[in-house]
């Protein structure tokens, strides 16, 4: 259902300096896959998060399912849906049409993301010919198609192209120039990454909110592979601990949710706005991390 006009949108909620909590899903590929999917939402829906947010697959490859089931959350749930959008492979009138199907099915904050060529992040970026070649011109069209609410990536240990951290706050400066309202960083390990994040962001004007984001390790090979794709270090000290217990997957599903509750603390103890949490579609370690941070009694 279309959201309520009289609700305050959700970069007016974040610059309100509410401390915000959500989550990110990723449209499944099979049946099983979307069960899967719809407990995930029904058990994080009972932590009342700020929103939650739906991925597009490598390359825009899951576009339909992911504008299909943001929609779904908007009309079937108490949640408030933001939905990816990125550049690749698509036309501007092609991405126009992506943000008409969000806007029919009651989604109001969409995501505006670059995103990563079809080779992998470290392929060579090429524009459709008729696209888009930065996120801050996805950020400019989203915004002249109507009262969209704008969220960006950051990354806190510099996008795998960026020449240097410097170009990255410029960059992340921009996309607030061209009406981004709030950031959501890629996931980390260290909260200094963060807070240097931060730092070098207002330093080149960067007001609006950076949320960081975590993954709690549920899966040492996975990841380790997640890492070397963004960009993210995962810290020797970190391999160390999981190396230990590799071939137990409680005990590294266990230490999985320590580690990350640790570095939920330390974060929000530097003055993050909030978290975000990449589930994998996963509800378990995660509801873990929010009552051992006593969230819920605050919400």
């Amino acid at each position: 259902m279309p959201q309520d006009a009289t609700r305050a949108s959700l970069g007016e909620v974040l610059r309100s300096g509410e401390r915000s909590f959500s989550f990110e899903l990723f449209p499944p590929k099979t049946d099983e896959g979307e069960r899967q999917l719809w407990q995930t939402v029904r058990d994080l829906e009972a932590l009342r998060p700020t929103f939650v947010s739906v991925t597009y697959g490598a390359g825009g490859s899951t576009r339909d399912r992911t504008v299909r089931i943001t929609g779904d959350i908007a009309e079937h749930t108490t949640l408030t849906p933001v939905g990816h959008l990125t550049c690749v492979g698509a036309s501007r009138q092609e991405l126009r049409g992506v943000v008409a199907q969000y806007a029919a099915a009651g989604v109001s904050t969409i995501l505006a993301l670059r995103g990563d060529p079809p080779g992998g992040p470290m392929a060579p970026w090429q524009a459709h010919p008729d696209g888009l070649e930065h996120a801050d011109e996805l950020v400019s069209l989203v915004r002249s198609l109507g009262d969209f609410s704008v969220g960006v990536a950051a990354f806190p240990e510099g996008h795998p192209q960026s020449t240097d951290l410097d170009e990255d706050a410029r960059v992340l400066a921009a996309k607030q120039d061209a009406g981004a309202e709030f950031a959501i960083t890629q996931f980390l390990f260290r909260a200094a990454d963060y807070q240097r994040l931060v730092e070098r962001a207002r330093f080149h004007g960067c007001t609006m909110p950076i949320i960081p984001g975590l993954m709690p390790v549920t899966n040492v090979a996975q990841i380790e592979r997640f890492a070397a794709l963004s960009g993210a270090a995962f810290p020797e000290d970190l391999a160390g601990r999981f190396a230990a217990v590799k071939d137990d997957d409680q005990a590294v599903r266990s230490l999985g949710v320590e580690i990350a509750t640790d570095l939920a603390r330390d974060l929000l103890d530097r003055g993050a706005p909030g978290l975000h949490f990449y589930t994998l579609n996963r509800s378990t370690s995660t509801r873990e991390i929010y009552q051992a941070l006593g969230l819920g009694e605050q919400r």
